[in-house]
C-alpha cells in the first residue's frame, strides 16, 4: 500500500512539474503574440486583430494566474477559472465596443497586414494549442485553459478569412463582423468555464464540510 501510495505522489509530482513547462510557454508565447497583433491592429485599423490581440493579452493573464494555483488546492484552482471566465466576459463587451467605434470611423482596415499577422497568430496559437492537448482534462484549471486556446483557433481563422473577404469587397464589414463573432465567442465560452467553476467551488466546500464533520479520535 505505501507503495503504491509514493508511486502516486511521485506520478502527481511529475503531471504538476509538466503543467508548469507547458503553461510557461503558452504564456511566453501568448505575451509576445499580444505585441505583435497589437502593434499590427493599430498600423493596419483592424477591429479583428485589436481584438485578437487583447485576447493574447487575456490569455497571458490567464495562464500567470493558472501557474499560481497549480499547486493549490481544488477550490483555488476553481476560482482560477471564475477569474478566466470574468476576463472572456470582458474582452467580450471590449469588443463589441469595438466595433461598434470601427463602424463610425467607417474606414476597412489593410487587408495584407491582417493575413499575415493573423496566420502568424494562427501558428503561435496552434503550438499553444498541442503543448495543452495532453492536459486539457486534468482539471478545471486546466481544461479552462485548453477552452482558451480552442476559441484562439477559431478566431484566428476568422481574422485571415476576413482579411481577404475585405480585400476583396473594399469593406469594413468583414473585420467588424469578424469582431462581433470573437466577442460572441469569447461571451459564450466564459458562460461554460463559469458553470463548470461554480460547480467545482460546490464540490470544494462540499469536501471541506464533510472533512470537518468528520469526528476526532482521541489517542491514549
Amino acid at each position: 500500500m505505501d507503495d503504491c501510495c509514493q508511486a502516486k505522489a511521485s506520478e502527481l509530482a511529475e503531471m504538476r512539474v509538466s503543467q508548469r513547462r507547458v503553461l510557461t510557454a503558452v504564456l511566453v508565447i501568448n505575451a509576445l503574440m499580444f505585441c505583435v497583433e497589437f502593434g499590427a491592429g493599430l498600423v493596419a485599423g483592424s477591429t479583428a486583430l485589436l481584438a485578437d490581440s487583447l485576447d493574447m493579452l487575456g490569455d497571458a493573464s490567464v495562464y500567470g494566474f493558472s501557474l499560481y494555483v497549480l499547486h493549490r488546492s481544488l477550490a483555488w484552482r476553481a476560482r482560477a477559472a471564475l477569474f478566466k471566465a470574468a476576463i472572456m466576459a470582458a474582452f467580450g463587451v471590449g469588443v463589441l465596443v469595438e466595433a461598434g467605434l470601427s463602424l463610425r470611423s467607417g474606414v476597412p482596415p489593410v487587408a495584407p497586414t491582417m493575413a499575415a499577422v493573423g496566420a502568424l497568430a494562427l501558428g503561435a496559437n496552434g503550438i499553444c494549442f498541442v503543448l495543452l492537448w495532453r492536459h486539457r482534462a486534468d482539471d478545471v484549471n486546466l481544461r479552462s485553459t485548453w477552452l482558451c486556446s480552442r476559441n484562439d483557433l477559431v478566431a484566428n481563422v476568422a481574422v485571415i478569412v476576413a482579411a481577404a473577404l475585405v480585400a476583396w469587397s473594399r469593406s469594413i464589414w468583414p473585420d467588424v463582423i469578424v469582431g462581433v463573432g470573437i466577442a460572441t465567442l469569447f461571451l459564450r465560452t466564459s458562460l461554460v468555464v463559469l458553470r463548470e467553476a461554480i460547480s467545482e467551488l460546490e464540490r470544494a466546500r462540499s469536501e471541506a464540510r464533510a472533512g470537518s464533520a468528520r469526528p476526532v479520535v482521541e489517542r491514549g
